[in-house]
């Protein structure tokens, strides 16, 4: 045995992290906590990037923010100021070095790194795998994400990207407003788009980013990038600095929380991306905080959740309509914004919405459509047999 803990963690991504900080935050100082991944973090992989009213427990990390964004589609081309909101930015080795200096901080954390061959009940807990060594804890929270197999009941979208953070020899970008959302390219039947985040007036990171059922080749991506620098930016001469790509589920089939009675998981593997955007940090830390706070309650992590969630059956929707391209992505996020204040929108989108906002929100939409679509739902989950 390679020791017994109170909680283990497999996976020290977001989700990972984020869940040791919150439980030593909410007071469990004297449990022991074990951390695994495959190994250390020391690149910049990939950045988190969210709105809020405030600020959040990882507010030290936030590179950049902004209270205005820029979103460009079909009849509607505006700078919008969005407060009480801000956008905001996390570089991952911003947020990896920080929590990597708080681990070691921590007299109840240890780390270990190895690849995991199993995570599975034992006695008394549960046990966990590394290189040949078995790690037993009371409980196991698991963070690493593997697709389960289709099910024809359910909707299944990729997100995929690729960007480039890029310096110019002239200040170019206006350092005020982040690019939302830019659908002023061929969508191709797709959903695609650019944000643009800008760090200085010389330097930002622009992201070619598409839902749909499969990635492109990883020259396209390349190429949808030229083409927009050149098309809508204008710009002839830049560097390319940096370079991060990714794939991010966009599903509403159904994730076990429960992995086995004393196997969580948490993050993607958890079911925290939003099937309808694949924005996930924010609500990765709400459901850290959530178990912190169970555990420390009530001895056990499974906080209780609604039997009936509105907004997931609304994301569903909006999935069959892009999933059967009932509607152009680019027209149904060009309503919103165009019919609706950008805080709405925000507010909808992080599922904070009461129900005479969510009637707001779907009145600026081809109603018609999403009626079909809704219905289309409720036959693929109910009516049709089951298969596969």
């Amino acid at each position: 045995m390679g020791g017994h803990y109170d909680y283990i963690i497999a996976g020290a991504g977001a989700s990972g992290l984020s869940l040791a900080y919150h439980m030593v935050q909410a007071g469990l100082r004297d449990k022991k906590i074990l951390l695994l991944d495959r190994a250390a973090k020391t690149t910049n992989d990939r950045t988190w990037c969210f709105w809020e009213v405030g600020q959040n427990s990882f507010e030290r990390v936030v590179f950049r923010r902004w209270n205005q964004i820029w979103f460009h589609g079909e009849g509607v081309s505006r700078r919008f100021n969005i407060a009480p909101y801000a956008y905001k930015m996390i570089r991952g080795i911003d947020f990896y070095t920080f929590m990597s200096q708080w681990v070691l901080q921590q007299p109840n954390i240890s780390v270990r790194y190895g690849e995991i061959s199993h995570i599975q009940e034992g006695e008394g807990g549960a046990v966990v795998g590394l290189d040949g060594q078995t790690f037993a804890g009371q409980w196991v929270f698991n963070s690493l994400y593997k697709p389960a197999p289709k099910n024809p009941r359910h909707h299944y979208l990729l997100q995929h990207f690729k960007g480039w953070v890029i310096q110019t020899p002239e200040p170019v970008f206006d350092t005020e407003a982040a690019t939302f959302m830019d659908f002023r390219l061929e969508q191709r039947g797709e959903v695609r788009f650019v944000y643009v985040l800008p760090f200085d007036p010389h330097t930002a990171l622009v992201e070619y980013t598409l839902f749909s059922p499969e990635p492109l080749r990883p020259d396209d991506y390349d190429a949808g990038l030229r083409e927009y620098l050149g098309r809508w930016l204008g710009l002839e001469r830049y560097e390319i600095q940096e370079s991060e790509s990714g794939i991010i589920p966009m599903t509403d089939a159904p994730f076990a929380r429960q992995q086995s009675p004393r196997v969580m998981n948490i993050g993607t593997a958890g079911g925290r991306t939003k099937a309808s955007t694949g924005y996930t940090f924010l609500r990765i830390q709400k459901q850290s905080r959530r178990i912190a706070d169970s555990l420390m309650q009530t001895g056990q992590p499974f906080y209780p959740e609604p039997v009936f969630n509105r907004h997931a059956c609304m994301d569903s929707v909006l999935l069959n309509v892009l999933d059967s391209r009932r509607s152009p992505g680019k027209r149904i996020f060009s309503d919103l914004f165009r019919k609706n204040p950008p805080q709405r929108v925000l507010r909808f989108l992080d599922e904070e919405t009461g129900l005479l906002e969510d009637l707001q929100i779907m009145s600026s939409v081809d109603i018609r459509t999403f009626v079909s679509a809704a219905l289309a739902v409720g036959r693929r989950r109910w009516l049709e047999p089951k298969r596969g």
